[in-house]
């Protein structure tokens, strides 16, 4: 048996299970836990330095994270991410899905988490959630089921996928480099990719059916109010629409829209339709039919007078005061368009009247507390709102810039593709791509504040200062020595099952860097040591460093779904620990068969 840890390494322990607790209770918020621990890092390690280290040493492996290759990624990924938002370039993707999820939610989410695992195991787990994450918050937003129920287990798809060859993620290639280097026969591409697929199967019915019922609907899309707008859908000359009536177009409707009034009247040449539907089902059929709910001069004046001030074009919801003067106006005796360049696309009205719908929505008697839904630059959305008396209900939500939406795309996939080939690792894939957002207008530089989110970036600092000074003063070491020690008399699946919930204990605690530096080595010593084969103690090694769902800390990607599910530490504590045991306990029984163990 080891000896006492150290006093270092048993304070470093210390540390990482207050920390755990403290985010497990979650009566503190997540990134004042992660302020605090980097300060505690900071101050023992300035005050009780390393042995051979000088107090400043302390000082930089506490602040390290905050320039940490994988916070630079994952700020980059943020941002390229943002840019596929912005610009639309993520709709096609998103009707089609929207398609498959229409047919059956259930379908929808086992094709979806299939897709994630199939692609994840030839591109690094890093791109294909990054592809996927903007994809699946938008089908939230549409009606799908919401992002924060379907992010985690889309993740852990992922996660599976990527186990599955060698090349399937970075510390993949690190734990099967450091066995090589120790005397192990090289390991080719597809060589345990068998193994995870039968685990996989056991894992998917948990993935599609359990998880998403162990968490909480408590994503953006979930609050938003979502009001229906009475507008005007104005039909050009040239529209394919020509000659349809509106009841033959009701198959090919989004949720949320109708036609009013006759539905068996055929659309002509110019026509205006009273039409009703929530803002995005309005976006939505405007874009599906090419058709607009403004007046053609108007739209160009707005994207105009935003071009030349270099603004985006915002769309907003603006509720009518007592004090306004548009009480008991309609939109064109106000004259809103020609005085403030703003272009009304829809009233709703708190106060229904009894021919509201029969008719065209500009010919309604405006009222206090109907609401407007509002396009234009925001300075004369905010000069129309101050002037008017209007109260702006919801933040401005960016028109997008579908002119670069090829463009943003184009930008991500050579990031991803890069990063997958090894051309570039993938820090520096995703900050060329982030760049490349900024310089062409994709994402604009002062926006960027959106994109990013203060939580994950502290979230991310504290957790490599923890992954750090668990390495760094041998209590990763020691802990593996007393694995080591306690293993002495246990059958072979029991030592396999042990070796891979030690590793999995340090990826989800520390890294799956340190984890896999660490556990390869502990792993062909017992395995020498207890006459196995050097094999599935590696293998068991290489599992555990992927079987990181159990924290949010565990892995990059577990933290670029948090802020968008609006996670808390113990939904993933809920959901990913009985995945890990699953896991675990599968992939330790198939070890044991195919290896005749």
């Amino acid at each position: 048996m080891p000896g006492p840890p150290s006093l270092h390494a048993a304070a470093a322990m210390a540390l990482t299970v207050a920390m755990f607790i403290a985010f497990a209770r979650g009566t503190i918020k997540p990134e004042i836990i992660s302020l605090v621990t980097i300060a505690i890092i900071a101050l023992g390690l300035y005050f009780y330095p390393l042995a051979g280290t000088a107090p400043t040493s302390g000082l930089e492996l506490a602040f390290a994270g905050f320039g940490h290759p994988a916070l630079i990624t994952i700020c980059a990924l943020m941002i390229m991410g943002r840019g596929l938002v912005v610009t639309g370039a993520l709709e096609p993707a998103t009707l089609f899905l929207s398609r498959i999820w229409k047919i059956n939610a259930k379908f929808g989410m086992l094709v979806s988490l299939m897709l994630a695992m199939g692609m994840s195991m030839m591109i690094n787990d890093t791109p294909v959630l990054v592809l996927l994450l903007p994809v699946f918050v938008q089908l939230a937003e549409r009606g799908a089921m919401p992002a924060s129920q379907t992010l985690i287990p889309l993740n852990a798809a992922v996660l599976i996928g990527g186990m599955a060859t060698t090349i399937g993620t970075s510390t993949n290639l690190l734990v099967v480099s450091i066995a090589e280097d120790l005397g192990m026969e090289p390991m080719r591409v597809f060589d345990f990719t068998h193994i995870v697929a039968l685990a996989a199967l056991v894992a998917i019915p948990y993935l599609w059916l359990v998880m998403p019922r162990l968490l909480p609907d408590n994503g953006v899309a979930a609050m938003r109010t979502h009001r229906r707008f009475a507008a005007t859908l104005r039909i050009d000359n040239d529209n394919e629409l020509i000659g349809l009536s509106p009841r033959d177009l009701a198959d090919r409707l989004p949720e949320g829209f109708a036609f009013e009034g006759s539905q068996d009247r055929p659309i002509s040449a110019n026509a205006r339709l009273p039409v009703s539907g929530t803002h995005r089902a309005l976006d939505e059929v405007m874009r599906m039919f090419k058709a607009r709910v403004a007046p053609a001069w108007v739209v160009e004046r707005i994207r105009t007078a935003a071009s030349r001030q270099g603004a985006d074009v915002v769309v907003v919801e603006m509720a009518v005061t007592a004090d306004s003067r548009l009480v008991g106006l309609t939109i064109p005796t106000s004259g809103v368009a020609g005085q403030y360049g703003v272009a009304v696309l829809g009233v709703h009205q708190l106060q229904k009247g009894e021919n509201t719908g029969r008719h065209e929505y500009s010919e309604l008697t405006l009222r206090v507390g109907d609401v407007l839904l509002v396009m234009g630059s925001l300075v004369e959305i905010e000069e129309f709102a101050n002037t008017e008396r209007l109260l702006l209900l919801k933040g401005a939500q960016e028109v997008p810039r579908r002119s670069k939406a090829v463009l943003a795309a184009a930008i991500m996939l050579g990031a991803v593709l890069s990063a997958s080939i090894g051309l570039w690792p993938i820090a520096v894939s995703a900050l060329g791509g982030a760049i490349a957002m900024f310089v062409t207008g994709c994402v604009k530089f002062d926006r960027v504040g959106r994109a990013l989110s203060a939580k994950v970036i502290v979230l991310v600092a504290a957790s490599i200062a923890i992954g750090r000074i668990i390495l760094e003063s041998g209590a990763a070491e020691w802990l593996g020595l007393l694995l080591s020690a306690g293993l002495q008399h246990l059958p072979a699946a029991a030592v396999l099952a042990c070796v891979m919930l030690f590793v999995t204990l340090l990826t989800n605690f520390a890294s799956n860097a340190a984890a896999a530096t660490v556990g390869t080595p502990i792993a062909m010593n017992i395995a020498v040591t207890l006459g196995l084969p050097l094999e599935p103690l590696v293998l068991a090694v290489l599992f555990g460093c992927n079987l990181c769902y159990a924290t949010p800390i565990a892995y990059q990607t577990n933290m670029l779904i948090m802020e968008e599910g609006q996670y808390t530490f113990a939904d993933y504590l809920r959901t990913g620990v009985p995945l890990v045991l699953l896991m675990a306990t599968t992939l330790s029984i198939l070890l044991v068969f195919f290896y005749g163990m």
